[in-house]
């Protein structure tokens, strides 16, 4: 027997049952908390400040204080002690060492920079990737992009090394110490949430325009991935292990050394990969601040919508990319991690085999390598180029006569563009306008709360309050609705790629190399053939975002389906299910942990684009922030970015459920 409101369990010796109302349900439970909450705070809090958008009252004016930090650094940055005898000397000591790694490219000449690549590239991953990086660094040279490809390569040797140390010593010490590692954490969250523009503006300001800054933003965004990763590879040291090491009197120093290091390797390597691929990233957005090389190209073509000089420029950066990822990515696999392990036991005596010849050929290729560079010359020879800009731009202006206005009766990309902006992104903006700011804070809580804990709720939802303190609420609302609109368009057609590549290993193959090419390809080359399509506004921006999210969201839903148990999946076929059946009642419910981490990256990834689409339109906190760069205007850049920000902490709280929750 059930009544209104209620349900009845059968109860184990099949007599009484058991009622159960809504209350006892944990998601009925933490919604009915927040309606009571919400019914009796709301109404004060309307008819105190006011409905509608972030009332001016519960603003905080940070311009007077910022503005004030930015003309003082102006007037010291030339003569007061700190900028003279600190930060000039970490600047000189980065210059003076980029310019000692490009001197030393140089000095290997192209032959020995390409073959020391592979050699390397060899003996880290095997002979796939150092052919790989073999090919790679012709191809750089064939195009024309030797030297501005050696002066980027020259600044990520620095960067990375750098964000390396940083991030290690960072992950060392959240390892190893639990009040560090939550100090860390937020601080660690802010780094890479806070878009890298919004960082860009007090860096010049301190160090100026030049190689030194652009290092120094690199390592900002490049160290957490490492710090990340050497922490967690810490932490999860199997304590056995740490027993076993302590039952023979080990001291600290010895158990980390020779147990906790040793056991957390592939993390740690998998943070360096990280870290490089990180710093790639910013080679384009470095350029904006005066960094050379390839990004500076990139960078130049977009103000002339030059789509062929940007893919020229861009396409080595994606090479350096992949030949990094791969030599990196197979030192971490297992193959490799069991491979470097001694079989006679790990003491000082049991030298592995065949050291000594190692050794000896090393240093022997060494030299071939430096000689047969020193012979054949400094620079790629002039006449062994390739020129594919002509074609490129021919091509891209064949898309736009016949894309551009389409078939008459149908339209194109332009009618496609404005019917987005006019259906989705438009309505959606002001909506989100409209709503009420004493109800959005209970909306988001709700959303965190209901996948999360009450942690998660009061983290998501301070965040989107710190966005009103700030006063960037109107602003935030329409980043927010680009972000929503760009996010379900990247995961519908995501869900179904990765559906089809799931179902033929012969699409997964085909696909590999292009997901590869998209996710490595600078986020500036995307906008300039969007652009041209589609025009300027926030549309280009929604597509260069969907471009960039993709690859990732097809990859992690691609594994999530891959790895179903198969023994599920025979049971499915044996009763008759179809396909479309297996993918719904059993695919998908097993893979539910990547469907949802695809979610989040998708989020994270359309929102790290949100400032590059200011560039062409996008407006918003992406404008903002490009405006406060260029114009140097600290207060402007910095509250706008640190809103982006609060935006990413408050998404993805509310799209990454936690193991905790109820």
């Amino acid at each position: 027997m059930s009544t209104a409101g209620t349900t009845t369990v059968p109860s184990a010796q099949g007599g009484t049952t058991t009622p159960h109302t809504l209350w006892h349900h944990p998601a009925a439970r933490k919604l009915l908390l927040l309606a009571a909450v919400t019914a009796a705070v709301a109404p004060f809090a309307a008819a105190r400040w006011g409905s509608g958008a972030w009332p001016h009252a519960l603003t905080v004016d940070l311009a007077g204080p910022l503005g004030r930090v930015n003309d003082w650094i102006i007037d010291n940055r030339d003569s007061h002690w700190l900028f003279l005898y600190f930060f000039g000397h970490i600047s000189n000591a980065i210059v003076v060492s980029v310019r000692a790694v490009y001197v030393v490219l140089l000095a290997l000449g192209w032959a020995g920079v390409t073959a020391g690549a592979a050699l390397l590239a060899w003996r880290l991953a095997g002979v796939r990737a150092g052919v790989t990086a073999l090919a790679s660094f012709a191809v750089c040279g064939l195009l024309g992009m030797w030297v501005p490809t050696m002066r980027t390569l020259a600044l990520m040797i620095v960067a990375v090394a750098a964000s390396v140390a940083v991030g290690a010593l960072l992950g060392l010490a959240a390892g190893l110490s639990e009040r560090t590692f939550r100090a860390l954490r937020p601080v660690l969250d802010t780094m890479q949430a806070l878009p890298a523009f919004a960082y860009l503006l007090p860096v010049v300001l301190v160090f100026g325009i030049g190689v030194a800054p652009a290092v120094l933003a690199t390592v900002v965004y490049a160290a957490p991935p490492m710090a990340r990763l050497t922490a967690l590879g810490l932490r999860g040291t199997d304590k056995g292990v740490l027993e076993a090491v302590d039952s023979l009197g080990a001291t600290a120093r010895q158990r980390l050394l020779t147990a906790r290091l040793p056991l957390a390797r592939r993390e740690l390597l998998l943070g360096v990969n990280q870290s490089i691929m990180m710093a790639l990233s910013m080679a384009v957005i470095a350029s904006v601040i005066g960094a050379d090389g390839l990004g500076d190209r990139v960078y130049q073509a977009l103000s002339t919508v030059d789509v062929g000089s940007a893919l020229t420029a861009g396409i080595p950066i994606v090479l350096l990319a992949i030949v990094l990822d791969r030599s990196t990515a197979g030192v971490a696999s297992p193959r490799r991690l069991w491979a470097g392990v001694p079989q006679g036991g790990t003491g000082g005596h049991n030298r592995p085999p065949g050291r000594t010849r190692t050794v000896t050929t090393w240093v022997a290729s060494i030299a071939v390598v430096v000689t047969a560079g020193r012979l054949v010359g400094t620079t790629w020879p002039d006449g062994w180029t390739v020129t594919i800009a002509g074609p490129v731009n021919r091509a891209k202006d064949w898309m736009v006569d016949h894309l551009y206005s389409g078939i008459p009766g149908i339209g194109g990309t332009a009618d496609a563009a404005a019917h987005y902006t006019a259906w989705i992104l438009d309505p959606l903006r002001s909506g989100l306008q409209a709503l009420p700011w004493w109800g959005a804070l209970p909306l988001v809580a709700a959303l965190a709360w209901l996948i999360g804990t009450w942690r998660t709720a009061l983290t998501a939802t301070v965040s989107l309050a710190a966005i009103g303190v700030l006063g960037r609420w109107e602003p935030a609302m329409d980043t927010l609705s680009q972000v929503l609109a760009a996010v379900v368009v990247t995961l519908v057609l995501g869900v179904l790629i990765a559906v089809a590549a799931a179902r033929s290993d012969r699409v997964e193959r085909l696909l590999r190399p292009v997901l590869d090419v998209f996710q490595t390809m600078p986020q500036f080359v995307y906008l300039i053939p969007v652009v041209a399509l589609f025009g300027v506004g926030r549309a280009p921006a929604a597509a260069a975002a969907i471009v960039y999210a993709l690859p990732a969201v097809v990859r992690i839903v691609d594994q999530g389906l891959r790895q179903v148990d198969p023994s599920a999946m025979e049971s499915a076929r044996s009763l008759g299910a179809t396909g479309g059946q297996q993918l719904r009642q059993v695919q998908f419910p097993l893979a539910r942990p990547q469907l949802l981490l695809a979610v989040n990256q998708a989020v994270v990834l359309v929102l790290s684009v949100v400032i590059i689409g200011g560039l062409v339109g996008g407006g918003a906190l992406g404008y903002e922030v490009v405006f406060g760069l260029a114009q140097g205007d600290l207060a402007t850049g910095l509250m706008a970015g640190t809103a982006i920000a609060c935006l990413g902490l408050m998404l993805d709280r509310v799209t990454q459920p936690t193991k905790e929750a109820n």
